[in-house]
């Protein structure tokens, strides 16, 4: 049975496609014949879905067998705001059914399928659906991508909860950029005394892998 893996954050710009891409690569080095979706993307013009075609190029060089495929079996709805789905749609009910037709058909070359969401886990959909409500939908397990700065402890702490409430099995990672040099000083410290374990992207990817896998 292929295994659905949803990248989520505790907000937007955290590195949900950078940490994508570096979990495509690590489980296509293990053998594993990987695949990606991310379900939807706002901020489309033209055609152009940026994280669609950085995907698209990402898992055509890792499974020979997704040659064919195009950004819209990557991305399967488009919206040319940048916002809310729930904005930028206008309150379009969610199609369900077009994002786990999609899954399915792509599952049938993948023994993995990470799943991309957009922004953090509340932001809304449709009037029914919030993104956390999609991870649900399509029987996933979750990878919390959290940030280094001040303010992460929170912000990871509301996530987690969040996630937990649903009884949505998932890890934690935090994605450390190069400003944030003061974050073992100012929060990893509480991570580390409650017992919290900090695993992080640009460092720890396999472990991560294998946390995922194992849920």
């Amino acid at each position: 049975m292929t295994k659905r893996i949803f990248v989520t954050a505790t907000n937007t710009n955290i590195g949900k496609t950078y940490t994508t891409k570096l979990l495509l690569k690590e489980f296509a080095s293990r053998g594993f014949s990987v695949g990606v979706i991310k379900p939807i993307e706002t901020g489309v013009i033209d055609g152009l879905a940026p994280d669609a075609d950085e995907l698209l190029e990402c898992v055509k060089e890792l499974n020979p067998k997704l040659w064919s495929l195009e950004a819209e079996d990557i991305v399967p709805i488009t919206y040319k705001l940048a916002a809310s789905p729930f904005v930028a749609s206008n309150n379009i009910p969610l199609d369900l059914k077009k994002i786990k037709i999609k899954i399915e058909e792509m599952e049938a070359s993948c023994d993995i399928v990470i799943i991309e969401g957009a922004g953090g886990l509340y932001v809304p959909i449709d009037d029914k659906n919030m993104m956390i409500d999609l991870i649900s939908h399509l029987n996933a397990v979750a990878l919390l991508v959290t940030h280094c700065s001040l303010g992460c402890i929170n912000d990871t702490l509301l996530s987690k909860k969040a996630l937990e409430d649903k009884n949505i099995l998932h890890a934690v990672a935090f994605n450390c950029k190069e400003s944030d040099d003061d974050f073992s000083q100012i929060s990893e410290p509480y991570f580390l005394k409650t017992g919290f374990e900090v695993l992080k992207v640009g460092n720890d990817i396999e472990k991560i892998c294998d946390v995922l896998y194992n849920l």
